[in-house]
């Protein structure tokens, strides 16, 4: 029988907290826009933090999956950057202590890791852990971002709205973490933001923006976001500026909204999730910005 608290090492001093929230978020699956991860890594760049725990990433990891970089100098290796899946201690703009879970997605072990963290929630006194990360939606980025709240208890996620019914998705290992701790008794939630799904492979700062608000609405959390908040603005502007030069991609943008306003009134009731025919692919929208893209570089570069 393999010890669960084997999987991670606490620092030398551990903190005494009373019910502290956990916000976590594992790269490596579905992210739309980079919600959870621009989320929580404006957190960790925006307030202080200490390392409370570290998990064992050599047995948790594919290394040849996940190959770290390295520096080659001259004639000799001179770095490594090596990989980190670390628990970390923040406090909010009002000094309230709380916890971050972040680094890669665990490829193996994942009951053992979800065990080890049970563990350490436990040690923590851990009162609701809470994960972020964003969905590809037929949606337009001219419309308000929608959220899918899901938790352990549907009192976590009372009065949030759903897009789907009973559906089958892979799995991954924070959906597995909320699964076996909310089945141990652990309050349990996360949000998963709509993101346009042609925006889905860029980095998207509103998302990040709307899961740290449901963030707070939940929890009573205070985050500084104005730092967040002008990369919003900047991005926004940036693809404004690329819709108002492309006749096909401000059709296609219109018909999306069209689309959205449509459903929002209740006069379709198809999924979100699904594109009908007669609205580009989020492929093909995503193709259409590179393309601009490419061509503003080449004539700023002539």
């Amino acid at each position: 029988m393999f010890d669960p608290t084997d999987l991670y090492r606490l620092s030398e001093e551990v903190p005494e907290l009373t019910d502290p929230v956990l916000l976590y978020h594992f790269d490596g699956f579905v992210d739309a826009g980079g919600a959870g991860r621009l989320a929580l890594g404006h957190l960790l760049s925006e307030l202080e933090h200490r390392v409370v725990a570290t998990f064992d990433v050599d047995r948790l990891l594919d290394y040849r999956s996940r190959r770290p970089i390295m520096t080659f100098d001259t004639d000799r290796w001179v770095s490594v950057e090596s990989h980190e899946l670390a628990l970390r201690l923040a406090h909010d703009t009002t000094g309230t202590p709380f916890l971050l879970l972040t680094g890669p997605e665990p490829d193996r072990e994942w009951e053992l890791f979800a065990e080890a963290l049970g563990t350490l929630v436990t040690r923590l006194g851990v009162g609701r852990l809470v994960t972020l990360h964003g969905i590809p939606m037929a949606v337009p980025h001219t419309r308000p971002l929608g959220i899918t709240g899901h938790g352990s208890r549907p009192e976590l996620v009372s009065g949030q709205g759903s897009a789907f019914g009973r559906v089958q998705v892979p799995g991954s290992a924070a959906a597995l973490v909320e699964f076996r701790l909310g089945a141990q008794g652990h309050d349990a939630l996360g949000y998963a933001v709509h993101v346009p799904h042609y925006l889905a492979q860029a980095e998207y700062p509103a998302a990040a923006l709307a899961a740290l608000d449901a963030v707070t609405r939940s929890t009573g959390l205070a985050f500084p976001l104005d730092g967040l908040r002008e990369a919003a603005t900047r991005t926004d502007a940036e693809i404004a500026e690329q819709i108002s030069a492309s006749d096909e991609l401000s059709t296609a943008i219109k018909g999306l909204e069209q689309q959205y306003d449509a459903f929002a009134a209740g006069s379709q009731h198809e999924n979100l999730m699904a594109e009908t025919s007669e609205m580009p692919t989020g492929d093909e929208l995503a193709a259409q910005f590179e393309a601009f893209l490419a061509e503003r570089d080449e004539q700023r570069g002539d």
